[in-house]
């Protein structure tokens, strides 16, 4: 079993968090899994388009939501605080996977994660993501270049839903979300979801994560070449 530095940064703009996935991915480096959250953003992958936002600029701009066009697949997301991303920086050829295996691999965490929690979620057929009945709860948008993925997936914790309302999620009209809060009643301690995700993370993809806090990852991983992303 082949090991994956992991961490949990916190709360990290997007624009830093995706030049440092750019920056571990050309490096010559272990496998990473960055555990995360963002402040208030919509993203546009390559499928995107500016009318999958329903909120004009200067709406954005009041709610202090940033957007961003990049290089995943699929359309809009968005994502805030309250909600577990995920990005692994994985050499795929290391796990034996390939571009689709991967994916399903990362539905699976998932829906194990979930499980953790007794929440029964799903999978519908020629839709991305993870639901739960009709409503989804963890949308997913990767790339792999060269072999190695970046970009991941969001799992929707306590997030405040609405703000989804800007949006058309996953460019789908009649898309409806839910998080995990919502489903349970209660408010749910993100560092309980950590600890499912990263275990189902190891049995699934077959390798053991080593956890190091923000120190650690910075002075042994990211300090030598890139310097620190900015956390808020």
């Amino acid at each position: 079993m082949g090991n994956c530095v992991t961490t949990y940064l916190g709360t990290v703009d997007y624009q830093s968090t995706w030049d440092l996935q750019r920056q571990l991915a050309t490096a010559s480096l272990p496998n990473i899994f960055l555990l995360l959250q963002h402040p208030h953003t919509i993203t546009l992958g390559r499928r995107g388009a500016r009318s999958d936002i329903r909120a004009s600029r200067e709406l954005l701009d009041a709610k202090g939501i940033s957007v961003h066009h990049i290089d995943r697949g699929g359309e809009v997301t968005y994502h805030g605080p309250g909600q577990l991303i995920g990005y692994p920086i994985l050499d795929l050829r290391s796990i034996g996977k390939g571009p689709l295996e991967y994916v399903r691999a990362l539905e699976q965490i998932i829906l194990l994660s979930l499980s953790n929690f007794g929440i029964s979620a799903n999978l519908i057929d020629g839709k991305t993501g993870v639901w739960v009945n009709d409503q989804k709860i963890a949308a997913i948008g990767i790339k792999v270049s060269k072999g190695i993925t970046t970009h991941g997936f969001a799992l929707n914790i306590n997030t405040t839903l609405k703000h989804f309302d800007l949006i058309v999620p996953c460019g789908m009209p009649d898309c409806r979300v839910t998080s995990i809060a919502e489903i349970l009643g209660v408010p749910v301690n993100v560092q309980n979801v950590i600890k499912s995700v990263v275990s189902n993370f190891e049995e699934t993809m077959g390798l053991k994560c080593v956890m190091l806090d923000q120190k650690q990852f910075y002075k042994t991983i990211i300090n030598p070449a890139q310097g620190d992303p900015v956390l808020t």
